[in-house]
């Protein structure tokens, strides 16, 4: 079933709404439970702004959305149980793992092609559309955390993403990066599962890093909360159709179900005292440990 909600000029009759929240009718475990999100799972601009000036190729291409990443969201939901927050409206609008007062939440530029519907956007059009699509979906994945909290546990949060597999002339070997920064309890593991299978390459925070200050959903939502959390990427080539997707889903999945069997993971981290971060939260001490059937209905750099 899906939670949304429009009150938006930008977002007009018939069309989606700005998130959509999917749940799993798989139950989870012992009250263990998962909330995924996904930033950039639909390429679709608003009719109000007028597809941002762009080819329909620019809107099919890795600039506007992270090519099937949203299929493999819903599939590991509906494999693992959980629920998900999906953003309903592509990246060049506003990117959802962004913060505001970062210049790429509304890019003039992706990847060498001007975005035109973007360029000299005064304040109050970025915040019509910050009011319409962000603040949306960032109160729907509080939400969703909220729900999925209970006295005797914390939920885990997974961030799905995909990324290009040649950006900049660059090639980029890895089938599926793990993103992480302070907390290494899930990501630790969960390269270790993938790497027991030798035909899988991946990227300990790569191709981005996790500890880059563009990782805004993860920041925002997971750390001041203290609860465990990993951001995924998979290389666009290789979930660009229903084929592929559900191949990697199983073989995430297969990986994540081992790595999230463990009870450390749905306790919170102790608090270590408050200070200033984007979220206004207090920040977490974590260990340093290195070495060691869903219903979806409608509504760092480039990937």
């Amino acid at each position: 079933m899906s939670d949304s909600v429009d009150a938006s000029p930008l977002i007009g009759a018939g069309e989606p709404p700005a998130f959509s929240v999917v749940r799993s009718g798989t139950a989870r475990p012992n009250g263990r439970e998962i909330v995924f999100v996904c930033d950039h799972a639909s390429n679709r601009i608003p009719a109000a702004l007028g597809r941002l000036g762009l080819d329909e190729r620019h809107l099919l291409d890795h600039i506007a959305w992270d090519i099937g990443a949203a299929a493999v969201a819903v599939k590991l939901i509906e494999w693992l149980g959980g629920r998900g927050v999906l953003g309903g409206y592509s990246r060049l609008v506003v990117d959802l793992n962004r913060s505001l007062r970062d210049a790429s939440a509304f890019a003039p530029i992706s990847d060498g092609v001007l975005i035109p519907g973007n360029l000299g956007l005064d304040e109050s059009a970025k915040a019509a559309r910050a009011e319409a699509f962000y603040w949306p979906y960032h109160h729907a994945v509080d939400r969703a955390l909220d729900d999925a909290t209970s006295s005797e546990a914390t939920p885990v949060m997974i961030a799905v993403h995909s990324f290009t597999p040649r950006l900049h002339g660059i090639e980029r070997p890895w089938h599926v990066g793990v993103l992480w920064d302070k907390d290494p309890r899930l990501p630790l593991r969960l390269l270790a599962a993938l790497r027991s299978h030798r035909d899988i390459v991946a990227g300990d925070n790569e191709p981005y890093s996790g500890r880059h200050p563009a990782d805004f959903t993860i920041d925002h939502h997971a750390e001041p909360r203290g609860i465990a959390h990993v951001s995924l990427e998979i290389r666009q080539d290789l979930i660009r159709d229903e084929p592929g997707q559900r191949r990697w889903a199983e073989r995430l999945a297969e990986v994540l179900a081992e790595a999230l069997d463990t009870p450390e993971l749905y306790r919170p981290l102790p608090a270590v005292g408050l200070g200033p971060d984007e979220s206004g939260a207090g920040r977490r001490r974590v260990p340093d440990v290195r070495g060691t059937t869903a219903a979806a209905v409608g509504g760092g750099g480039v990937r």
